[in-house]
């Protein structure tokens, strides 16, 4: 890919599409057509400090993609979705995360561009099935949890059975923090959440565990930065050998313990944790251990150079919560 190149980024304003732009932005690349729909949050402030040729309405962007300014583009990264874990209507995630897909990765493979979409490691279920991406064949052994997983589940079903792999790359992303997630609500990371808790309380609470296996705060995520999720996302569009399905994870299992400590020494307070039960509803559904195995990705020379957990959280409590800052407002960013 060229630099000169069009790209296409969707969900261009949310956390790891905004990161995507920054990072593009970063490697020089600047003819970018976003595609969006900013609704009524807060989101489009993740825009402001990021360079790009032009935005669209990402609905437009389904009525006619062969329309200026995406005819020419070269490279989509496809990044948009409901990406709420709660959500309830099942035909919405659907129509926004399983045939807005499809539209566009058909469209992409017609002509083709390079296609890089996001799928999810809630496709993995409670894990029980595993949480490798090395055997496509193994996908309809998963059973995911909710409806979102589902709806991304489906995606790489289809890309598998109609032979898109081979052409198109999709990211299982695992639990993505940092930068440029105010906007979520109630889907922003522990990080976030716990940063406004504990500035204002001086404690967090985190949910018990109602698990034998785990004690109250050990239970597992796989976390992964936002500016290492956008690295390896660019580095994997740019190669063009590099298709299938991917783990985006940092390989290592941490605990809700071991991520909410460094926002404490960011802030100079101790460490100060209250346990309050899970809602019944959510118990369940619940994944008390994630971790992505990314031998993929080491394969491909990727995941090296991973921010370590508490560095990562350090870098965003120290250098953006506490300012409300974006990717890109800081020089040396």
């Amino acid at each position: 890919m060229n630099k000169e190149d069009a790209i296409l980024v969707t969900g261009a304003a949310g956390l790891i599409g905004s990161a995507v732009v920054w990072e593009l932005n970063r490697r020089g690349f600047e003819n970018i057509v976003i595609a969006e729909i900013l609704g009524s949050d807060e989101k489009w402030r993740n825009l402001v400090p990021l360079k790009y040729a032009c935005y669209i309405d990402a609905n437009e962007l389904l009525e006619n993609p062969d329309a200026p300014p995406t005819r020419d583009v070269r490279c989509i990264f496809h990044l948009g979705a409901c990406s709420a874990t709660t959500e309830k209507d099942a035909d919405y995630l659907m129509r926004n995360n399983y045939a807005f897909t499809m539209q566009l990765a058909r469209w992409a493979l017609a002509d083709n561009r390079r296609f890089v979409y996001a799928s999810s490691a809630a496709t993995y279920g409670d894990g029980s099935a595993g949480m490798s991406d090395r055997d496509p064949d193994q996908l309809h052994a998963l059973r995911p949890l909710n409806m979102y997983g589902y709806s991304k589940h489906l995606v790489d079903l289809h890309a598998h059975r109609n032979g898109w792999l081979t052409k198109i790359t999709g990211l299982k992303y695992f639990n993505v923090f940092g930068p440029n997630e105010d906007h979520k609500g109630g889907m922003r990371s522990v990080v976030h959440k716990a940063f406004h808790e504990i500035s204002s309380t001086g404690k967090v609470s985190l949910f018990r565990s109602h698990h034998p296996d785990y004690p109250d705060g050990g239970q597992m995520r796989d976390f992964l930065y936002v500016k290492d999720a956008a690295a390896v996302t660019v580095d994997l569009a740019l190669n063009p050998g590099a298709t299938g399905i991917f783990n985006v994870g940092s390989g290592i299992a941490s605990t809700w313990i071991d991520l909410v400590t460094p926002i404490f020494a960011a802030l100079g307070l101790p460490v100060a944790i209250d346990f309050v039960d899970m809602p019944g509803q959510l118990r369940g559904k619940y994944q008390y251990h994630t971790r992505a195995d990314i031998s993929r990705l080491l394969q491909h020379g990727l995941a090296a150079t991973f921010t370590p957990l508490a560095e990562a959280v350090h870098d965003y409590v120290s250098h953006y919560l506490q300012f409300d800052r974006r990717l890109g407002d800081l020089p040396e960013s």
